[in-house]
């Protein structure tokens, strides 16, 4: 039976740094609650003002809380993150700060929206007027584990190891599996996201978040973040084949491989290199033969564009598809 573990708003860091001591020290399978504020650090508030966004504090921003020691994890293993819950704030805020984006040399006055979150419902709207109403699909934007590599690292770029990946697809229910580096992970997690288009800023909010963390061994092949999700599809987009799964899979679930670079075209290309990987571990697929399925059934996307210098491509691969004889 896993033991649940806490950690507090004040138990955060500003940088990727292995020297870092550890604020837990937790056994694998154990469940550990994260209390996080928003990406701000606390400098917006929901009364804040487009002004506010010119008064950041820059040094401050995409606090990580951790990092948490999980027993066992050496340098070549996996950390498998089961994300259980997200809970979010009853407000956020999303903004246009001067540098960031991938507009920012259109948009580069600051701007700022605060958003009501209806909790209940799981809704904000963008424009109550007109009607303009977006769902909440919590999750959080920073997930990762420290470089094997000596030194401070910002956590505002996402990397190999995670950090600021903000991929809106890490909901409650997902798993994501990072490459672990130095011994015992030391995972850290915040950058709460009330929601998010793929690629884009988020609505910014406080979370709650717990998280299940074991250490898995003989996955050599994750050198970047991957991830299982669920993705809701209409009926009409899936085969008649499909409608019983495949190895006990969901209909719905798929797996995600990234590639993590400053080049949008490299990080395109390592994202489909590891699930020719994937297959061939996985599912016994020789590389041609990986390699055309990732042609007629992969789904490439952008999941990170803003967060400079380094983009995350995904290549998302249906679980559906591998039914049983």
């Amino acid at each position: 039976m896993s033991t649940l573990h806490s950690i507090k708003r004040s138990q955060n860091h500003l940088a990727w740094d292995n020297s870092i001591p550890p604020v837990l020290r937790i056994a694998s399978g154990d469940v550990v609650t994260f209390d996080c504020l928003d990406a701000s650090n606390g400098q917006i508030t929901p009364k804040s003002t487009n002004a506010t966004i010119s008064s950041l504090v820059f040094s401050q921003l995409d606090q990580v809380n951790g990092p948490v020691f999980v027993e066992g994890a050496q340098p070549g293993d996996t950390l498998q993150v089961d994300v259980i819950s997200v809970e979010v704030a009853d407000w956020g805020w999303t903004g246009l700060i001067p540098g960031f984006g991938l507009l920012s040399d259109e948009f580069s006055d600051p701007a700022l929206k605060i958003w009501a979150l209806d909790r209940t419902d799981m809704v904000a709207y963008f424009d109550e007027k007109r009607k303009i109403r977006i769902p909440l699909k919590p999750f959080a934007g920073e997930m990762g584990v420290a470089s094997g590599k000596n030194g401070a690292f910002s956590t505002i770029p996402p990397y190999n190891t995670g950090g600021n990946i903000d991929t809106k697809h890490l909901t409650a229910g997902s798993t994501l599996y990072l490459p672990v580096e130095v011994e015992g992970g030391l995972f850290s997690i915040g950058d709460g996201h009330a929601a998010q288009g793929d690629g884009g800023t988020a609505i910014e909010t406080p979370m709650t978040v717990s998280v299940r963390l074991s250490v898995v061994k003989d996955r050599g092949y994750i050198k970047t973040p991957h991830f299982r999700t669920l993705v809701k599809e209409s009926t009409n987009q899936r085969s008649s084949s499909s409608t019983t799964g495949g190895k006990g899979l969901r209909n719905d679930e798929y797996y995600c491989t990234t590639g993590v670079d400053p080049d949008l075209r490299t990080a395109t290309k390592a994202a489909v290199r590891h699930m020719i990987e994937f297959l061939g571990s996985e599912h016994k697929l020789d590389r041609v033969s990986a390699y055309m399925l990732c042609s007629v059934a992969g789904d490439l996307r952008l999941h990170e564009v803003v967060d400079m210098p380094n983009y995350v491509v995904g290549m998302m691969m249906p679980q559906w598809i591998f039914v049983e004889d």
